[in-house]
């Protein structure tokens, strides 16, 4: 039985066909933002050709339909409300293809780091500051893990000098 609708299913019939490669991006594309370098992972993936698929990514960029400027943008802001740092969304963008000065325009605008922090680790553990080390290190492995710098982490977990 043949699967209709699921794309991997199809078999490209012409590797060389630079219009199936166009409605596939824009296939793709109408369910989410990619960035340029993902884009084309996904139509090699589908069988495209290289060539074919630089032009493809070359033509979207042209036209606007793909910006690795926007897709930084928007991917900080969504991986910032899952509660997420900017080292790992840093690392996340860097393993999608997106550039270090795009990268570090997006998480510059993107919010304020040490209270996203704040809010992650008093959604994990409650409003009430850690009563020992061990309770104040388990904070810092979890915002560690979520992917924040040590900055944030000791301002996070009460450990500030400045505080002081």
């Amino acid at each position: 039985m043949m699967r209709r609708g699921n794309p991997r299913a199809r078999g490209v019939a012409d590797p060389q066909d630079a219009q199936a490669a166009q409605l596939e991006a824009l296939r793709l594309l109408a369910r989410r933002d990619f960035a340029p370098e993902e884009l084309a992972g996904r139509l090699a993936a589908r069988g495209f050709a290289a060539e074919v698929t630089g032009q493809v990514i070359a033509a979207l960029i042209e036209s606007g339909s793909v910006n690795a400027a926007r897709y930084a943008e928007n991917y900080v802001s969504w991986e910032a409300a899952r509660g997420h740092g900017p080292v790992r969304i840093a690392a996340e963008l860097r393993q999608r293809g997106v550039e270090s000065p795009l990268i570090d325009t997006a998480l510059a605008a993107g919010p304020d780091w040490r209270q996203l922090a704040l809010k992650t680790v008093r959604g994990r553990f409650g409003a009430q500051a850690p009563g020992s080390f061990r309770e104040r290190a388990r904070r810092a492995r979890f915002l560690q893990y979520r992917g924040f710098s040590a900055d944030h982490i000791r301002f996070a977990t009460g450990a500030d000098p400045d505080l002081d």
